[in-house]
């Protein structure tokens, strides 16, 4: 890990240096230059929600661009399986265990990747709760375990890897909303209401840790073919005919945006959404 580089201060605000680190990109683009925008090799990600869909696609994705990874999922055997396959795929891995509604899961995930690999540069708010009750039949309890892994676990995983993210000079923070906080959700709102507050903390966060060299942004994919999505009433084919491209998208086609929001690709990126969404909603 290297240190954040130095700022000046101009008035009232800090007055931010150009990344060492991003110095060499400065002139004519090469083939060389081009390539290592791209390249994790060194830094370490975590990914919740990691073992199945987009973040097990997004893990992948990151190991052959040479990070570190350490995913999480409620399921241990699937963390195991998760590990031994990313490892299979010459990368170094970690699956560790984890339930994003715990209060106290994000210093532990954080703390295992330290222990495991020295730092944090990568995360990725990835795990989801799926949980869609209509009007009429929403609980408090429902409400809270929505609110438990779609907000509060995401905003509390952040605060507990913020000072290890303060100590790298790519520091970038995911995190995975859907496309849609941006649509009319019938019999998904509390799904939905909790991805919208996920693009307000975004935008919040990457003020108050833009001071400290952090990039926040998001992603808003549309219907990808998940387990998530097959599990819905009408199934991710149907919800695909609302896109101008009419098909689900595969899980390796969210690793593209991923992996540009992580990277020194956007490193004048923050506070941003990246819609991946095959055309479903006009911005």
């Amino acid at each position: 890990m290297v240190t954040r580089p130095s700022t000046t201060l101009r008035g009232t605000r800090q007055q931010h240096s150009l990344p060492v680190a991003l110095a060499q990109y400065l002139g004519a683009m090469d083939h060389a230059k081009l390539q290592t925008l791209f390249d994790l090799t060194g830094r370490t990600a975590i990914i919740t929600g990691g073992t199945r869909g987009i973040g097990r696609a997004m893990a992948e994705g990151f190991v052959a661009a040479g990070a570190n990874v350490v995913v999480s999922s409620r399921k241990a055997d699937a963390c195991e399986e998760t590990e031994a396959h990313l490892k299979g795929m010459g990368g170094n891995a970690l699956g560790i265990p984890a339930n994003m509604g715990a209060p106290e899961t994000g210093e532990a995930l954080v703390a295992a990747a330290v222990d495991a690999f020295g730092g944090v540069d990568i995360l990725v708010n990835n795990a989801a709760n799926a949980l869609a009750l209509p009007v009429g039949h929403q609980t408090p309890e429902g409400w809270t375990k929505s609110f438990d892994v779609n907000l509060r676990g995401p905003a509390l995983l952040i605060q507990a890897a913020t000072p290890q993210l303060a100590e790298s000079n790519h520091a970038s923070i995911i995190n995975v909303s859907s496309i849609g906080a941006f649509m009319f959700a019938n019999g998904t709102s509390m799904y939905a209401s909790m991805k919208a507050a996920l693009l307000g903390l975004t935008r919040s966060y990457a003020a108050e840790l833009g001071t400290k060299n952090i990039r926040v942004n998001a992603i808003a994919p549309g219907t990808v073919d998940t387990d998530m999505t097959r599990n819905t009433e009408s199934g991710p084919d149907a919800m695909a005919m609302r896109q101008i491209i009419a098909r689900p998208a595969h899980a390796d086609e969210m690793v593209g945006p991923a992996l540009f929001l992580a990277s020194d690709a956007s490193s004048f990126v923050t506070g941003q959404t990246l819609i991946a969404d095959g055309g479903m909603h006009p911005h």
